[in-house]
């Protein structure tokens, strides 16, 4: 028998997806193409193209990879950044890349892995189409350039989409090994393993009535988390003296700290609207708003339906975001919320206007975001 090359190994809809992803690739370098000469004042030189990504938390990551963890060689105290991608930064470094050049393969290929596993996540709740349609509406969201930029985005989810589609078949062991490494690059790991733990106590009774399997079966798997969490607690405990270092870097940083959640959303309120921020910024801060009412009706509505374990994976980052000094990050945190690219695929694929009036916002919104981004304005 001949042996199937990966090509064939394909699904139909891996290859919708990839075409999806890869479309969707050229649309985001075509946005930074353009804003290299759209937006270069009279007399200063157009930006090179890879100098263009190099924005914001970037510098961050390439300092990472660069210094390591000691001092504050980007003014911030960098233990409140993961250290998987600033290793493939520093390793793409040892091959002769640029930080910046090893960045974007990383986000690209990542991005191709997690677009695929998307699709068969989708596939799941409807069909090759619903498939189709969740990664398209997924690689077109307004802030989709952070699936391409070299940020963690991209890098996350080709560990968690694929983990969530390996909880949703019970298989286990390589649900834990997943989530474990989506560990090493956000802490959004921790809601991820929060998630898969609710998603197995809910099928048990499933999994013994299919399967005659002893209710106890898979649980070890999903505390190997908690692997990569200890150790990287025991490295910034031996560095810096204090176990949680990360959490207490974003406090010292970035001015994140427990609030109540009206005292977080009157915050952000008056950032948004009250005159305290330039428009640059209000415009997001606006955006932030609109991120967590999605986010807020997404979970009531994933509760309504008993989907426990997505339920969970929202409803905890909305927590998070919710109960910090104001609500900081969670356009780009949608993009890690693969029930809002199904559910928003189900209606469209019952209801066609739903699709083009979705595009028809979302993907002038991904433009106007990746030039903001790409011409270092604030951009989330």
């Amino acid at each position: 028998m001949t042996a199937r090359t990966p090509a064939e190994r394909l699904l139909p809809v891996d290859r919708d997806s990839l075409g999806v992803w890869l479309a969707s690739r050229v649309s985001l370098w075509v946005i930074a193409a353009a804003s290299g000469w759209m937006f270069v004042a009279q007399g200063q030189d157009v930006v090179p193209a890879l100098d263009r990504w190099q924005q914001w938390d970037f510098w961050h990551y390439a300092g990472i990879a660069i210094h390591g963890y000691g001092g504050q060689p980007t003014g911030v105290p960098n233990e409140a950044f993961f250290p998987g991608f600033p290793a493939l930064l520093w390793f793409g470094a040892e091959l002769g890349l640029r930080h910046v050049t090893a960045g974007l393969i990383v986000s690209l290929l990542a991005g191709a892995v997690a677009a695929v596993a998307l699709g068969r996540i989708g596939e799941l709740e409807g069909g090759q189409r619903i498939g189709r349609l969740t990664v398209l509406v997924w690689a077109v969201s307004p802030s989709a350039v952070f699936l391409a930029a070299p940020y963690t985005e991209s890098l996350f989810l080709a560990c968690a989409f694929p983990a969530w589609l390996a909880a949703r078949r019970q298989h286990w062991l390589a649900a834990g090994v997943l989530t474990a490494l989506s560990c090493t690059v956000r802490v959004s790991g921790l809601f991820l393993a929060a998630a898969i733990a609710v998603q197995w106590l809910t099928t048990r009774r499933e999994a013994i009535e299919r399967s005659g399997q002893p209710w106890w079966s898979g649980l070890g798997w999903l505390f190997l988390p908690l692997v990569p969490l200890l150790a990287w607690s025991v490295y910034l405990e031996s560095e810096t003296g204090d176990w949680l270092a990360w959490l207490h870097a974003q406090a010292e940083g970035w001015d994140r700290h427990f609030s109540w959640p009206w005292t977080a959303f009157d915050t952000t309120w008056q950032a948004a609207y009250g005159g305290t921020q330039t428009p640059g910024f209000a415009w997001m801060f606006r955006a932030e708003l609109v991120a967590m009412l999605v986010g807020v009706v997404l979970t009531a509505a994933l509760l309504w339906w008993r989907r426990w374990g997505e339920a969970t994976w929202v409803g905890l980052q909305v927590v998070a975001f919710g109960t910090s000094t104001w609500f900081f990050s969670v356009p780009r945190a949608t993009l890690l919320w693969w029930p809002l690219w199904v559910t928003i695929a189900l209606l469209a694929a019952r209801r066609r206007w739903v699709l083009w009036a979705y595009l028809a916002v979302s993907v002038p919104l991904m433009s106007v975001w990746a030039a903001a981004y790409l011409t270092g304005r604030w951009a989330g």
